[in-house]
């Protein structure tokens, strides 16, 4: 079949064989057609708008103003020494009871003394000084032996005498005269000599205790120490003496008071705090002569060791003192004077036995024969002896008498506000010995 192209076509098919053929200079020029570029549209696609609005946060802090206070006891007693605090911020008062705090918010402040009751006020940024009043706290202790500790049945029924009674505190041992630790501690110390020999566990006792709304107190024996002086017999004075110059004998009974304070009691009492008395105390003297000045800062300066320690926990300190040295100008040999003691703890406990004053002392021809008066004639030679602002707690005899004779005792300390602490060996006690609780307060 044969194919035949339009007229127009072959013509200018021809034309253009005869171009490419001809070499001449002069060849008809062929005009390209203009070029034409055709570009896609352009598309420009923008990102959305946002519009940021910028929120300012005003905080509004609450005005601020200086407190200026002071902190006293009865009859304006000025304390120094208690913890004020007004929201996170804690100062403690001056030697005058003063306490300021600069550019504070009004709120609440609190203040608290180791041995007083705590107390607090609400505060509006007032400019005048504010003053703040403390209760002394007023112990009616007894003690619990290392038997009642130990016995779950015994204990119950010493909380449920103190519910019946007056009484509003329990003074536990943790360390006492044999020498052992009776409770698990964790002491190196303890744990290097064998010393320790559980009888109890603090812990739960202490619990139990406080759920009753009882202050709890532990007693620590601390320079006699038959044990202590057996293994290390470097530190040994006489007999069974540990000498109380030797700065590293403190560890022990100090290391104790701490882990007590730990434990949760809210006060620790150091008993034979002190220098040997009687043949002991000749030898010790004879071994190492010592002034009475010389005895007396070296007690002053343990106590003052143990405060800087448990103040800084929250646990009051006191400690027990001889009955004689209430009544006597000097230390009688132990180191301890009433005004030197009391000018370091929270409480003085002098352990006014009737039975342990040699006859014709305190002008009775038998002292064990009047227990009321014989604590009267020493609690009134011995109170005004104390720094005002410790307080007075007398151990009370509490064996070999009967109900009528140790209230007798009692009577007297609480005629004269001050409080005072049980002692029975065995911790057994009477109801008829005790004043029976009258109100809420004593509880």
């Amino acid at each position: 079949m044969t194919s035949r192209l339009p007229l127009f076509t072959a013509a200018a098919l021809l034309a253009v064989l005869a171009g490419c053929n001809s070499s001449s200079a002069d060849t008809v020029a062929t005009t390209s057609p203009p070029v034409v570029t055709s570009l896609p549209p352009v598309t420009t696609t923008l990102p959305p708008t946002t519009t940021t609005t910028t929120t300012t946060t005003t905080t509004t802090l609450p005005p601020t103003y200086d407190l200026r206070g002071v902190v006293t006891g009865p009859d304006d007693l000025p304390l120094h020494e208690s913890w004020v605090t007004v929201g996170e911020q804690t100062i403690v008062t001056a030697a005058d009871g003063s306490f300021e705090f600069p550019a504070i918010a009004p709120g609440e402040i609190s203040v608290s003394r180791p041995g007083w009751l705590p107390a607090s006020v609400d505060w509006d940024g007032t400019p005048e000084v504010v003053e703040i009043s403390l209760e002394p706290r007023v112990v009616r202790a007894l003690r619990v032996s290392s038997y009642v500790a130990e016995d779950r049945a015994m204990f119950d029924a010493l909380l449920d005498q103190a519910e019946r009674t007056t009484v509003n505190a329990l003074v536990f041992d943790t360390k006492d005269e044999s020498s052992k630790v009776l409770y698990a501690s964790e002491s190196p110390f303890a744990a290097e000599i064998g010393s320790v020999d559980p009888k109890y566990d603090p812990a739960e006792l202490l619990a139990i205790a406080k759920e009753r709304g009882l202050y709890t107190i532990t007693r620590i024996v601390t320079f006699e120490d038959e044990t202590w002086v057996r293994q290390r017999p470097d530190h040994k004075l006489a007999g069974e003496w540990i000498d109380p110059t030797l700065r590293d004998a403190w560890e022990y009974p100090l290391q104790l008071a701490v882990e007590a304070c730990e434990l949760g009691f809210e006060e620790i009492q150091f008993d034979y705090v002190r220098f040997p008395a009687g043949k002991t105390a000749a030898v010790a003297q004879q071994r190492k002569p010592l002034t009475e000045e010389e005895r007396v800062e070296t007690i002053s300066s343990f106590l003052a060791e143990a405060k800087s320690r448990l103040h800084p926990l929250g646990c009051a300190l006191s400690a027990d003192i001889f009955a004689i040295v209430l009544s006597a100008p000097d230390d009688q040999g132990i180191g301890q004077r009433p005004e030197d003691v009391s000018a370091i703890v929270d409480a003085v406990s002098p352990m006014i036995y009737p039975s342990h004053y040699s006859n014709g002392w305190l002008g009775f021809p038998d002292p064990n024969d009047y227990p009321g008066p014989v604590v009267a004639d020493a609690l009134d030679d011995g109170i005004p002896r104390l720094e005002p602002d410790a307080l007075m707690r007398p151990w009370l005899q509490a064996f070999y008498y009967n109900g009528s004779q140790v209230l007798a005792e009692i009577e007297e300390a609480e005629a004269r506000g001050a409080g005072w602490i049980l002692w029975n060996p065995g911790g057994a006690y009477a109801d008829s010995w005790l004043p029976p609780a009258t109100s809420q307060e004593d509880q």
